[in-house]
């Protein structure tokens, strides 16, 4: 199944619930977000999040057979940022992820060399500008606004 089709978000969700009830009564994890298959866990120990991730991963892999992938599957403080749903989440504020920004630019140049359609780019941008509003990024979202706008 395509990763973006909705059916295996749904299906994701259905196939997860287990886990969710898991996490929430078994672990009693009191800060816990879930999106399809990436999720966070927050607490303030970091000896209780090792010790809630070793079993999360025996969890996984016996009751649904599932791992954790080995790199995006990490310990850090909030201070750092968390890599969550296309956006860098700090405690106070959101970031878009600079490959985002950069994957934006580069589409203006493709708008510019016309290699896209105006209509294709508007599309592009309508869907860039709505992620974009969620962060905290008010001067990136001008810069690209001017950018654009110097070359109509």
């Amino acid at each position: 199944m395509p990763i973006g089709n909705l059916t295996s978000q749904f299906f994701a969700n259905v196939y997860l619930d287990k886990f969710d009830k898991f996490v929430k009564h078994d672990l009693k994890a009191k800060y816990y977000i879930r999106y399809v298959d990436d999720f966070v866990i927050l607490h303030s120990s970091k000896e209780q999040l090792e010790i809630w991730k070793r079993q999360i991963e025996t969890f996984l892999r016996n009751q649904l057979k599932l791992e954790l992938h080995p790199e995006k599957s990490k310990i850090i403080s909030l201070s750092k940022g968390i890599d969550f749903v296309g956006f860098r989440n700090f405690y106070h504020y959101r970031l878009l992820r600079k490959r985002n920004i950069k994957n934006m630019i580069r589409k203006i140049e493709l708008f510019n060399e016309d290699q896209i359609s105006y209509e294709k780019f508007f599309e592009i941008f309508q869907g860039w500008n709505a992620y974009a509003k969620w962060a905290d990024v008010l001067n990136t979202r001008e810069k690209i606004f001017l950018e654009i706008i110097k070359n109509l």
